[in-house]
């Protein structure tokens, strides 16, 4: 998969590109089912299915305060090319991009390669003020050439999977929910230092643990005891150094 930062570090190309704008953060069932759409559609244009996204959440310049993450930004792009996307544009978001207009942001993107499409559900949207809704992104299709695929949002007993509500379940300390949302179990990767009597791993960024208490857990693929103190993971009885990778069990 190719990686770029920013719409400029994306290679001038001839070949088409269909795309799909979002955070991406979890890479949860509902994304999945959004990457499985990408890959197949764009196969049938003969263009590269390709994924924009952020290097940090929009919440953070949006509302002033970013969800904690629920994927670690090297396990996304790693998911992101599991699931067959040719090529990944993390974009910087700002106050700059907050102001970009959908058409603008549309341009940028041609200005790299032909667009064949863009894939969205139905209350997707980006650019200024949330402009570039599906049906303003079809009208602008028209005139440039490109199609616009909505696909109903994935449901798990009959509601959408969202990164918000996996979010809550690990909140609520409900690791298997959370599990069950995501596909996998939840995993945080951090920085391990020794601390009495084992490892203390904390986190550069915000992100989503259960509430204070043990838990059991995967280190870096061993099944450990653990316990969450303070926005950290303490793992007793072993010392671990460096980048730490802790897999909480299904059953927390």
């Amino acid at each position: 998969m190719d990686t770029a930062r920013g719409l400029a570090g994306l290679a001038s190309s001839h070949d088409p590109l269909f795309v799909v704008v979002g955070v991406f953060d979890g890479l949860h069932l509902g994304h999945v089912y959004l990457l499985e759409h990408l890959v197949s559609e764009a196969a049938v244009r003969g263009a590269r299915p390709t994924v924009i996204t952020f290097d940090h959440h929009p919440d953070e310049v949006l509302t002033g305060s970013a969800p904690p993450l629920l994927c670690d930004p090297a396990e996304r792009v790693a998911r992101l090319a599991e699931a067959g996307v040719a090529a990944t544009v993390t974009v910087h978001f700002d106050m700059r991009l907050r102001e970009t207009t959908y058409e603008a942001f549309v341009a940028q993107i041609a200005e790299r390669a032909p667009i064949a499409g863009f894939l969205m559900t139905p209350d997707a949207a980006f650019g200024f003020q949330r402009a570039g809704t599906p049906e303003a992104l079809t009208e602008l299709g028209r005139t440039h050439g490109f199609e616009v695929v909505v696909v109903p949002p994935f449901e798990l007993d009959g509601r959408p999977v969202r990164s918000s509500d996996v979010r809550a379940a690990i909140a609520a300390g409900d690791v298997q929910t959370a599990a069950r949302l995501l596909g996998r179990p939840h995993a945080v990767v951090g920085d391990a230092t020794p601390a009495d009597g084992g490892t203390t791993v904390r986190f550069e960024l915000p992100v989503a643990l259960p509430p204070d208490g043990d838990y059991s857990a995967a280190v870096d693929g061993t099944e450990r005891a653990i316990r969450i103190e303070d926005g950290g993971v303490r793992v007793p009885g072993i010392a671990t150094f460096g980048k730490t990778r802790v897999e909480f069990a299904a059953t927390g």
